[in-house]
């Protein structure tokens, strides 16, 4: 009965990300969703992507330290059988069938389109703004992003790593503004840099998957 409560919490949990990666899709094909996403790729650089190697392997160094303490390395997603973020699409419940590599590289076509958008949304809510905070507002905003991964069933320890990278999207923007002098341009920049970053995430997982599929 406890297995098939959690392959029903599971898919239940997948169902609801699908269906979360179809409206970013739709959303990427509106007129002001294209024009959102097209800003941020042209935007995007050489100065976005060198860093993110060194950032990954920060936020993965400080992720192994931080889930080293008992309890931080509790996520609900892996508490049900999922395999790190949800919105990967892994999960023990598909283990051993076709949908243990399916549903992952479904999940990543469908995400890889809206990318800006979802950057671009967490950007606003985190960084917009920032130019006028104080030191200590920036850095508990810092924290709030890594945390709020938490809620989404990554393990609390590597959400706290990933404030890492909420401090990267932070001085993003804040250097961006600091020439510009337009929040929304600055915005754009740290969705930039997210975006990338995230690109690079969604590739390395991708070629992880087909590689175990194929093995």
């Amino acid at each position: 009965m406890n297995d098939l409560l959690t392959n029903i919490l599971t898919f239940a949990v997948l169902g609801f990300m699908g269906f979360r990666l179809v409206t970013g899709v739709q959303h990427s094909r509106t007129a002001d969703g294209r024009s959102l996403v097209q800003r941020v790729w042209r935007n995007a650089g050489w100065r976005h992507v060198w860093p993110v190697p060194l950032l990954l392997a920060a936020v993965i160094a400080t992720a192994t330290v931080i889930m080293s303490v008992p309890g931080l390395d509790w996520g609900w997603w892996s508490a049900i059988g999922g395999d790190g973020n949800p919105v990967f699409g892994s999960s023990t419940a598909t283990t051993g069938t076709v949908w243990e590599w399916l549903i992952p590289l479904a999940f990543m076509a469908l995400l890889l389109p809206a990318l800006p958008l979802f950057a671009y949304a967490e950007e606003r809510l985190f960084r917009t703004g920032a130019e006028v905070w104080s030191h200590r507002r920036r850095a508990l905003k810092v924290v709030q992003f890594g945390l709020v991964h938490a809620l989404i069933g990554i393990p609390i320890g590597a959400a706290l790593a990933l404030s890492l990278g909420g401090a990267y999207f932070m001085w993003a923007y804040l250097r961006r503004f600091a020439i510009a002098r337009d929040r929304t341009e600055a915005t754009v920049e740290s969705a930039t840099a997210h975006t990338v970053y995230n690109f690079v995430i969604v590739v390395v997982v991708i070629v992880a998957v087909l590689a175990d599929a194929l093995v």
